[in-house]
């Protein structure tokens, strides 16, 4: 948080590019034409050229644009390492003294200072907010835009601010509020995090207001894919109402995305087939309400999925070739099995009995055929990769990181040096693709809805609404198949003779959820949202939205804990790996950031409770 000194340097011959692209970062990559005052930059051109780094910093590789060249693994956009890695979803992967500072994160053991990981996330986001802001102050004395561009401006950037923040607050919790007028003291931020009594300060009410005037003022479209439109802002504002729990507003809004919501091109709400979310082929598709854009091969070199390099399997032959980060958990995979009459989730039995890919009692059950499209297993078709090795080739450390590959951010081997980089040496043609990370697409909408009607509306229709997210899954063109093709145009395989596993997925009957109760009812709901969504950065901060204060995230974290250690798994090599309930819901506070803010010998910034 402490304050840049920006110089703003704006290559004229790519302003266009950058107003085409809302993720691109290419005029802070570029050698610089020249230096402009913030004089020169109060117009139209420079005011739309600051909103594209404010867009460019939502894939969290605040050092690449800051021009060190380093890669913030702990501050991707994607949440790998926080919303993934420190749940139940997947380990860590690579050998334990690869990025060990990952090791403390991911056995809840981080101290506010024992891991750069978390500053980088801080500083990435604050950087992000103050982007936001400087075009905010900006925009006031523009002269040659007209009221309604600014309008636009305006509420994109105060979008971003809000969009920043939020990510921050589930970080944290109790973190500063920055806004265009804040002021400076010897350089540093003041921005405190608690009142003149030392109690920490609530911001939600700012968060929601900015994404609220976002959404009041946005057009329904944009001329871009990337830039973020009314509809888009207010599966924000309806994100924020879920953390809150405020159930009652959020499921108008809800209601109106699935009646009427459009991307930012135009394109009606909808599920698509299940694969076309994470190929790079398909993206911006109907069901992507907003996402970071990440490009290849246009002269930048920098605007691929960098915040994800490190989450492709390991190993001669495997896509990517390094470097086995990101493992999908065995307590993920079981999540997949599936009662053989009905094909509904086992909500209560699932991780008990054998294990799905074990050596030695292998689970031969039914499965949800989501689980091949979520991770990669032995002798399952990879994309078009060929079979993934049974014998562990593309894992560097089977008795910890289990045998599963992460799939969702892979490109199709078709697709190499198209929808991957040439442009770079080392991480380029290997990891560098053009794959989009999607903060929210149409699914979470639908599953927030059954939320929404499992807490205070009705059970028949949460019921409907996850069957809407079954049925997508039950549809066998989606699925994965042995002796066949993949084609990466459509994110299918082809011929569908002979279904990779014994997929069975069936759909609730109705009255389920209303003769069963609430409380299996939203057992279901959030059972759902698991399978759907795993391996995307959201599981711990689920945990964590559900948890108010009851427990409940520690007890699934710990009962995790306690299994995986019978197991060969990261925890089976730290026994002493524990969540502890009201301290790891949120992650420390960044001893640095507290040494920058408390500085001058009055306290701003204050611990989150817990931590060192």
């Amino acid at each position: 948080m402490k304050k840049k000194q920006y110089k703003v340097y704006i290559p004229a011959c790519l302003l266009i590019l950058f107003i085409a692209f809302g993720c691109k970062k290419s005029f802070l990559d570029k050698q610089p034409l020249g230096s402009l005052s913030e004089t020169n930059i109060t117009n139209k051109a420079g005011v739309q050229t600051l909103l594209i780094g404010a867009y460019s910093l939502l894939d969290g590789e605040v050092g690449l644009t800051n021009g060190s060249g380093g890669f913030d693994y702990g501050s991707a956009g994607s949440n790998w390492v926080y919303g993934s890695m420190a749940a139940d979803d997947s380990y860590k992967g690579s050998v334990p003294g690869d990025q060990p500072e990952a090791v403390l994160i991911e056995s809840w053991s981080v101290s506010s200072a024992s891991t750069n990981f978390l500053n980088l996330k801080w500083t990435a986001l604050y950087n992000g907010i103050q982007r936001s802001n400087e075009v905010l102050r900006i925009l006031k004395n523009a002269t040659d835009l007209t009221d309604a561009e600014k309008i636009d401006i305006r509420a994109e950037a105060r979008f971003l601010r809000g969009f920043y923040h939020l990510d921050a607050k589930k970080m944290w919790n109790n973190i500063p509020y920055v806004d265009e007028n804040i002021t400076y003291i010897n350089n540093n931020l003041n921005a405190p995090n608690i009142d003149a009594s030392g109690n920490f300060v609530d911001i939600w009410p700012n968060i929601e207001a900015d994404l609220k005037a976002a959404a009041d003022s946005l057009p329904e479209t944009q001329p871009q894919a990337g830039r973020i439109n009314k509809w888009g802002a207010m599966a924000f504002l309806a994100k924020a109402y879920m953390f809150e729990h405020k159930y009652i507003d959020a499921k108008p809004l809800l209601e109106a995305l699935i009646a009427n919501g459009v991307t930012a091109n135009g394109q009606k709400y909808a599920l698509v087939n299940f694969e076309n979310n994470f190929n790079a082929a398909t993206k911006n598709s109907p069901e992507s309400v907003f996402a970071c854009q990440s490009s290849v091969n246009d002269g930048s070199a920098l605007n691929g999925n960098y915040g994800d390099v490190l989450n492709f399997p390991n190993g001669a032959g495997a896509p990517g070739g390094c470097c086995g980060f990101n493992n999908p958990s065995y307590n993920l995979a079981n999540a997949y099995k599936t009662d053989p009459a009905t094909g509904l989730p086992l909500l209560d039995t699932w991780n008990s009995g054998p294990v799905v890919n074990d050596d030695t009692n292998p689970y031969t059950g039914t499965l949800d055929p989501r689980i091949d499209l979520t991770m990669g297993r032995p002798g399952i078709p990879y994309l078009d990769w060929g079979i993934d090795p049974v014998t562990k080739d593309w894992i560097r450390d089977p008795n910890t990181n289990g045998v599963f590959s992460p799939r969702k951010n892979v490109y199709a081997k078709s697709q190499f040096g198209t929808y991957s980089s040439n442009e770079t040496s080392f991480w380029g043609a290997t990891q560098i693709n053009s794959n989009n990370y999607t903060f929210i697409r149409f699914a979470d909408i639908i599953l927030w809805a059954a939320e929404c009607e499992t807490e205070i509306g009705s059970p028949d229709k949460a019921q409907d609404y996850v069957n809407q997210i079954r049925s997508r899954a039950a549809d066998p063109t989606g699925w994965v198949y042995k002796n066949a093709t993949y084609s990466a145009s459509t994110s299918k395989y082809s011929p569908q003779t002979t279904p990779a596993d014994n997929y069975k997925i069936g759909l609730y009957a109705p009255g389920t959820f209303s003769s069963k109760g609430q409380d299996y009812a939203r057992k279901a709901v959030r059972f759902e949202r698991r399978l759907e969504l795993a391996m995307e950065g959201h599981r711990f901060f689920d945990l964590q939205r559900w948890d108010s204060g009851t427990g409940y995230m520690s007890n699934v974290l710990n009962t995790y804990q306690a299994v995986e250690k019978t197991r060969k798994s990261f925890y089976a090599t730290n026994p002493n790996a524990t969540f502890h309930k009201g301290v790891n819901e949120y992650y420390a506070i960044p001893q640095k950031q507290i040494d920058i803010e408390n500085s001058g010998g009055k306290v701003n910034l204050k611990q989150n409770p817990g931590y060192n």
